[in-house]
């Protein structure tokens, strides 16, 4: 099967290329690599493009997006286009490992409708070796209280609602289109994949710290609580139509 990745970017110019040659010593699969790029000031997309004109690697394609940006607009971009079976999409700072891409496509070949990168089952982990980089440690206790909470609201099995990092059939986002902002439209996938009986399976990571640049989680605490109370209202709301989901299926979709 052909496999669609979806690297969607802002502000990642020191990472970007060295990410996709990453990628694609790892990933053996037949692929493309859709980078959808929000217009960065830095360069993103002139790094890409230099990459793409020296022929090094592949089957790259460079999306420049300078309106309606946001990650989850530049991630249903990259889904519109994307022509492989099965679709992955990550983070673009080295936090999450390009090495964990085969494993979560083994997962779908094996059966399962989708595998997700996560930090919250055994064997997985959150930002080791924080000490020393802007990745704080108030991020990672949120994250986690955060992770809780929407785990206990919704009452489903899966632990890492707000892992952005996922490999899934194509057909089953044709059927559920990303709603929310930042990390909501994780949760809400999720909720509505698992409510639809789909299967998934989480595959343990460590969440690194970004190799460079500035993280776009927030600076302070309350950037984080900002966050944290959408993730609040999108849990709190899915818990509601979980009981008459037979009923508001088809709104949903």
């Amino acid at each position: 099967m052909k496999i669609s990745i979806i690297l969607p970017t802002y502000n990642e110019v020191e990472n970007i290329a060295d990410l996709i040659r990453a990628i694609d010593s790892v990933v053996k699969d037949e692929k493309e690599m859709i980078v959808v790029d929000d217009n960065s000031p830095d360069g993103t997309s002139a790094a890409v493009r230099s990459l793409i004109e020296t022929g090094e690697i592949k089957n790259i394609r460079l999306i420049t997006r300078t309106k309606d940006r946001g990650l989850t607009n530049s991630l249903k971009e990259g889904i519109r286009n994307a022509r492989g079976d099965i679709v992955v999409w990550m983070d673009c700072d080295f936090s999450m490992p390009p090495e964990i891409i085969p494993k979560l496509i083994a997962r779908i070949d094996e059966g399962y409708d989708a595998a997700i990168g996560s930090r919250f089952v055994k064997g997985g982990s959150f930002k080791k070796e924080t000490s020393g980089t802007r990745d704080s440690w108030v991020a990672v206790v949120l994250s986690r209280l955060m992770n809780l909470f929407i785990r206990v609201t919704l009452g489903m099995s899966l632990k890492d609602y707000t892992s952005g990092f996922i490999a899934i059939k194509h057909g089953i986002l044709k059927r559920f289109e990303l709603r929310g902002d930042y990390g909501e439209y994780f949760i809400d996938l999720m909720f509505r994949v698992q409510l639809s009986k789909y299967r998934i399976i989480e595959i343990p990571y460590t969440c690194l710290p970004r190799r460079k640049g500035e993280s776009k989680t927030g600076s302070n605490m309350r950037d984080y609580l900002r966050r944290g109370i959408k993730y609040v209202i999108v849990a709190t709301r899915l818990f509601f139509l979980k009981f008459t989901w037979k009923e508001n299926s088809e709104k949903m979709r």
